[in-house]
């Protein structure tokens, strides 16, 4: 099976990095899939937006991306984001009460609905 190299970088910390056969994101255009020999592209990551990558032997990691930007090659995807966070390190219910205190705070709404989601991705 071909694969390509993926990095997922948060401006905090490099938090992925290895071979994988499918990368999806939420672009600003929409959900996009990657897989290798993908066409070269450059898309703008959402606000509150999800990565799910598929390393080579077959195991789903799954992060919620605040912003930033995805970079395609034919053999590399780097995933540049603002911030990350680890599905599987979501407290969902401190999540849900931010959901519920954001009011008319559309980004940080977003943030909160982007963690949900990673979550339910798992």
């Amino acid at each position: 099976m071909a694969e390509m190299t993926v990095e997922l970088v948060a401006v905090e910390q490099r938090f992925w990095s290895g071979s994988a056969t499918l990368v999806v994101a939420q672009t600003t255009e929409g959900e996009i899939g990657i897989m290798p020999g993908h066409e070269p592209m450059l898309g703008q990551l959402t606000e509150g937006g999800v990565v799910t990558i598929t390393t080579d032997n077959g195991e789903r990691v799954v992060a919620a991306v605040d912003g930033g930007f995805l970079s395609v090659t034919a053999r590399s995807v780097t995933v540049l984001a603002e911030s990350a966070q680890w599905a599987q390190d979501v407290v969902v219910d401190e999540v849900r009460q931010q959901l519920d205190e954001a009011g008319d705070d559309a980004k940080l709404a977003a943030r909160a609905r982007g963690r949900l989601r990673a979550v339910d991705r798992m």
